[in-house]
């Protein structure tokens, strides 16, 4: 049954604040970097309000904001923060600690240019440079998405199945600083059941006593977090991370459907959102609030030129929805992976090398696979430029023009 919601004109930044609201975690550890430090900003007015029941931490820089919560996590805590660009890298040496120890954190990121040159705008090449640290990885469209991929964050890394961190990323100012209608529930509560009133921490059974896994003074034999691992160990810790990892593309699933049993909203399967794609012979690609300016381009496109070009969103960058990937986009003539990220010495963009890959084992693969990069540092992706693209994508399926393996899409040569 779909629950009482009311419109909020929200940005992306206090979408998830607010979502934070509704779930309340125990611990937020907060350090501001532009253009995430509206989230943390709003959140800390909740708290200072007394609206939320959470530890607020004020700490001196990223890494210590995501060293807070893990150790928050690590004693059974319901934990999240946030960064951006310069930040996110600067937490790198704690996100491998974070995924190592089956840590289910919540981080919000809002996605920025790294420096340098200094650029505080939309790209994704901060989080992509994070993308082999063991979290999963989840990318929005827009605000009210942002909010409602927030709620259902930590439900997916806190399934007992799962137990790893979460990454849900929007674009810097695009989505982040833009206003628009959120629909929100109107009572916490209903939050509260669907993702529980507290984090659920498993037992696990240690010389044959049930514990809680946690760093709690009631077990009664205390647990290690993080003990040195030989390599006769090490690469078995390892492989439970993957195992973990492979059973995620499920849950997502099943999260997107019961959270849309409450809101009336899903998104795709929850790892992809096709749109347009069974009969079209041209599809492209594409991640983040750049899909939706995709399907108002090949919506006019299709009734002023009659060719119906398919938008396929990657939602669910981590794990990757090889299989997704490779049933929608069989026997295409034509696909075109829009990557907003940078290249620097690999064949492509990640958005590529992952399809490209996913796509190679597929039994009947699309004729031809190419790559744009755009949009780096926040370049504008107008309607102009993109069917611009969509011109040169028909030229080539016609075989009118040679096609390419990567263009660096709106630069200047």
């Amino acid at each position: 049954m779909v629950a009482e919601q009311v419109n909020m004109l929200l940005n992306g930044d206090f979408a998830v604040a607010w979502a934070w609201k509704h779930v309340e975690p125990d611990v937020v550890a907060a350090f501001p970097i532009t253009p995430q430090t509206l989230i943390v900003e709003k959140f800390s007015e909740f708290v200072a309000n007394g609206e939320v029941n959470t530890e607020f931490i004020n700490v001196e820089s990223e890494h210590s904001a995501i060293s807070a919560v893990v150790g928050a996590a690590a004693a059974g805590a319901r934990a999240a923060t946030a960064t951006a660009a310069n930040g996110l890298q600067l937490m790198h040496e704690i996100l491998s600690i974070t995924s190592s120890l089956r840590l289910p954190v919540m981080l919000a990121i809002v996605n920025r240019a790294v420096s340098g040159p200094i650029n505080i705008h939309c790209d994704y090449t901060d989080a992509m440079g994070q993308r082999d640290m063991g979290w999963i990885m989840i990318f929005t469209e827009d605000a009210q998405e942002a909010y409602d991929t927030t709620i259902q964050a930590f439900k997916i890394a806190e399934n007992e199945e799962v137990l790893l961190p979460i990454m849900v990323c929007l674009d810097g100012f695009l989505v982040s600083h833009t206003a628009m209608n959120v629909k929100v529930f109107k009572d916490a509560k209903v939050v509260k059941e669907f993702v529980g009133e507290h984090r659920r921490v498993p037992k696990i059974k240690v010389m044959g006593k049930e514990v809680e896994f946690s760093l709690s003074p009631k077990n009664p034999i205390p647990l290690t977090f993080g003990p040195f691992a030989y390599y006769d160990y090490y690469f078995e810790f390892k492989r439970q991370q993957v195992e973990a990892m492979s059973k995620v593309p499920k849950i997502i699933e099943r999260v997107n459907k019961e959270y849309g049993e409450i809101s009336g909203r899903t998104y795709g399967n929850g790892r992809v959102v096709p749109w347009n794609i069974d009969d079209a012979d041209i599809v492209v690609v594409v991640m983040g609030s750049s899909a939706g300016t995709m399907r108002y381009v090949a919506e006019r496109y299709q009734k002023e030129k009659n060719v119906k070009i398919g938008v396929l969103r990657v939602r669910a960058f981590r794990p990757f929805p090889w299989e997704d990937l490779q049933k929608l986009l069989a026997g295409k003539e034509l696909v075109a992976i829009f990557d907003r990220a940078q290249d620097q010495g690999a064949l492509g963009g990640p958005l590529f090398l992952e399809s490209l890959a996913a796509l190679y084992y597929a039994k009947d693969k699309p004729r031809i696979v190419l790559n744009y990069v755009y949009g780096l540092g926040g370049r504008d992706l107008p309607p102009e430029l993109i069917e611009k693209t969509f011109n040169e994508l028909v030229r080539i399926r016609d075989g009118k023009e040679k096609p390419f393996i990567k263009k660096y899409l709106g630069v200047r040569e």
